[in-house]
């Protein structure tokens, strides 16, 4: 199939995953936008959001409907590396034999992953960017496509263990998760109190989505695009010629290189999955929020005027 066919094909796909995803999640669709981005672009995701907004439901029944394996694990103070990667047993034969943790999935949900303490938030480091797992000295791959979806509750951070810049850099978005209108919240009580039960049909196979990945990765963007793309993260950096005196006023640090290919990869997919076969600036002005909110740090001046990272990233354009 000719790369102009398979977007064309990636396209109707989505859309029909959509439309599988809408049977259980009322509205969010944003939020599901950038999952399925991040998804076909090969990324990771952070959902910043609070309790009982269906984050787990969301990404139960994007799994379901793109045919992966899904697995969720609860991160909880006492949680250690072994409970996630898995650890050697003895069997039977007093041979060490090696029982896989959760973390050997398609789609791994990370449930308040801040709960946890670094050395067990570390463990899903090399997973994340490495697609394999090193345990006692030996190195297992993971299977393809793999995708971490990490939820963090923004309102309670007693006894939390907030994600070190470098971690949060491996992700390519961070998704913010608002509640639902009043006639979302309706639609949502009333599907939910009834005894209804919907099936959701797997549209996708695992060797499809890496097929699409790779066909993301092909897709050509002039120069102009990705020179737009590195001159915004610049604009970010106070200290750089390029930035601007409002992010001088109320950034203290700026986004690294990651955020530069992100937004390149991201503006790809977004690009693909609405038919164009190369990106152009909307694209990349399109994703920048999400993939830039996480990596530019405010400073005191910032939080007390109530500025908010999407309002300096706007200020960017």
């Amino acid at each position: 199939m000719s790369d102009v066919a398979a977007i064309q094909k990636l396209v109707e796909k989505q859309a029909a995953l959509k439309q599988e995803i809408a049977k259980v999640i009322v509205g969010q669709q944003e939020v599901v936008n950038q999952i399925v981005l991040s998804i076909f672009s090969g990324g990771h995701a952070l959902l910043v959001g609070v309790p009982g907004l269906a984050k787990t439901l969301m990404v139960n029944t994007i799994s379901q409907a793109l045919g992966l394996d899904f697995k969720r694990i609860q991160f909880t103070p006492d949680l250690m590396p072994s409970d996630i990667l898995g650890s050697e047993i003895l069997d039977e034969n007093r041979n060490f034999k090696f029982i896989k943790g959760p973390i050997f999935s398609n789609i791994i949900l990370a449930d308040e992953i801040n709960r946890t303490p670094p050395k067990t938030q570390a463990a899903l480091l090399e997973a994340m960017q490495e697609k394999s797992v090193t345990i006692a000295g030996e190195n297992h791959k993971l299977s393809l496509p793999y995708f971490v979806l990490a939820t963090q509750n923004p309102i309670e951070q007693e006894g939390t263990y907030p994600l070190p810049e470098a971690q949060l850099d491996r992700f390519m978005f961070a998704i913010k998760l608002d509640y639902p209108t009043f006639e979302e919240e309706v639609q949502v009580v009333k599907s939910t109190t009834a005894d209804n039960k919907v099936t959701i049909n797997p549209l996708f196979t695992a060797e499809e989505i890496v097929e699409f990945q790779h066909l993301i990765r092909r897709i050509p963007v002039a120069d102009n695009v990705i020179e737009y793309a590195v001159k915004l993260v610049n604009k970010t950096r106070p200290g750089n010629a390029l930035s601007n005196d409002y992010v001088k006023t109320y950034l203290d640090w700026g986004a690294g290189p990651r955020a530069s290919q992100s937004l390149i990869l991201a503006a790809k997919a977004n690009a693909a999955l609405n038919g164009k076969f190369s990106p152009d600036i909307e694209d990349v002005q399109a994703v920048a929020t999400g993939v830039l909110r996480h990596r530019i740090i405010k400073n005191y001046k910032a939080d007390a005027e109530g500025i908010t990272e999407e309002t300096i990233i706007k200020k960017l354009f």
